[in-house]
């Protein structure tokens, strides 16, 4: 076990709160957890050393006005927003007038009823197989409570951004209920590249028809530690659509789990990565088919640029009774330098036999006589390739619900294109 994990069961040790009864299960598989190496198969390709002697500092009041003045707005798009510095929730974020139908509470600041709703989610709908998402489990006093009451529907988007200053360390946790025919937007905003490290799990509970937009922006890059989990339980006829956009980082890790927990439930999952230099995002996936007549349709795309390294695992999990389920899991990889990595494993697991899935995935190169076209109609070769690029990840971006959104991340796309080679 690592000097990291264990200062970090020491601290657990020390925390008193309302969910201290159910962080003690997850403390308790902590403490018998080892530490990833290569020898362990959801770590193999991505190397935990940097975080193992980490000496970072937990921070237990508000940020500074610098580090507020960092966070940018999306044109456009009329957001109710909530801001973690350094995993501290900033009080102003609480202030502001709410839809009716939608609450948002700290975890800290919980009220009875809210905490018995919470409490019936927390580690729930995450699985108990993530080691961080344990440590998050017994860690993370910080987060929020969002509840969307029954029939719902909210129109404002809800933005979580997450900012960290240089030396810090932060464990957030977000738990979110939505009611039968409710319908919200979530957006999880993460950016900076000093050296920290965050952990951010956030659960989500869909009621009978229940609709959720949910993006995930991690664009964390530099030196940032980050490892997250999004976590879904979809009841019969529930709705979601989810949207990844990932840059790498020194060490960057998202886990994605859905539970088609009812009949005719829909996942739409939609995922980017773009590299570069020697930056590392492993994104792996989930979805367990528990129950009949659901739908699962994931596309994943990802650039990756110099040395950099990208790792997919994405699973389909169809079980005895799911019976009718239509999935479909897809990777494409585009790689523009020989010394560029991606390691993909898409996988499907069926155990009911009326059922229609496929998986694919595929690594290629930019398409040299198309590059060589472009630049003899007089398109300089980085404009070409950029060009390029962003046709092959455009489409997924196009597929953004909220237009605003996708608006604001073209620039950053682009930006990021602009400064890959190809080699």
């Amino acid at each position: 076990m690592s000097a990291w994990l264990n200062s970090a069961i020491t601290r657990a040790e020390a925390v008193n709160d309302w969910l201290s009864p159910r962080r003690q299960d997850s403390l308790a598989l902590l403490r018998e957890a080892k530490w990833p190496t290569r020898k362990t198969e959801a770590w193999r390709y991505t190397p935990v050393d940097v975080l193992a002697n980490a000496d970072l500092e937990v921070v237990s009041e508000a940020g500074s006005s610098a580090a507020v003045a960092e966070v940018q707005s999306v044109a456009g798009l009329d957001s109710i927003e909530l801001i973690f510095i350094d995993g501290v929730l900033q009080a102003s974020g609480l202030d502001q007038p709410l839809p009716e139908g939608l609450s948002v509470t700290s975890l800290l600041g919980a009220a009875a009823e809210a905490q018995s709703w919470a409490g019936s989610i927390f580690a729930a709908v995450k699985p108990a197989r993530h080691l961080f998402g344990l440590v998050n489990d017994v860690l993370a006093t910080s987060g929020l409570l969002i509840d969307i009451a029954e029939g719902a529907s909210i129109d404002r988007p809800v933005r979580i951004i997450h900012r960290l200053s240089d030396g810090k360390e932060a464990h957030v946790r977000v738990l979110c209920r939505l009611g039968a025919n409710a319908k919200a937007c979530i957006i999880e905003d993460f950016n900076g590249q000093e050296k920290s490290f965050n952990t951010c799990f956030a659960e989500f509970s869909l009621a009978e028809s229940a609709e959720l937009e949910h993006y995930r922006l991690s664009l964390q890059t530099g030196a940032a530690l980050s490892i997250g989990g999004c976590h879904f339980s979809l009841q019969g006829k529930a709705q979601l659509t989810s949207n990844v956009v990932g840059f790498g980082s020194q060490l960057s890790r998202l886990d994605v789990d859905v539970i088609h927990a009812g009949e005719y439930a829909l996942a739409k999952l939609n995922a980017i990565y773009l590299l570069d230099g020697s930056e590392l995002f492993d994104l792996h996936t989930n979805i367990e088919h528990a129950a009949a007549h659901g739908t699962t349709d994931e596309n994943v795309r990802g650039i990756v640029a110099d040395r950099a390294k990208a790792v997919f695992n994405g699973r389909i999990h169809i079980h005895r009774n799911a019976q009718k389920t239509l999935a479909a899991l897809n990777n494409r990889n585009l790689l523009l330098s020989s010394h560029a990595e991606i390691c993909t494993k898409p996988e499907l697991e069926i155990y009911a036999d009326d059922v229609r899935c496929a998986h694919g995935a595929t690594v290629a190169q930019i398409d040299k006589k198309a590059l060589f076209y472009l630049q003899s109609r007089g398109i300089s070769k980085m404009q070409a390739q950029v060009m390029l690029s962003f046709g092959f990840i455009n489409e997924l971006v196009d597929l953004m619900p909220n237009q605003f959104l996708a608006e604001y991340l073209r620039p950053y796309l682009r930006g990021r294109f602009a400064g890959m080679e190809v080699k």
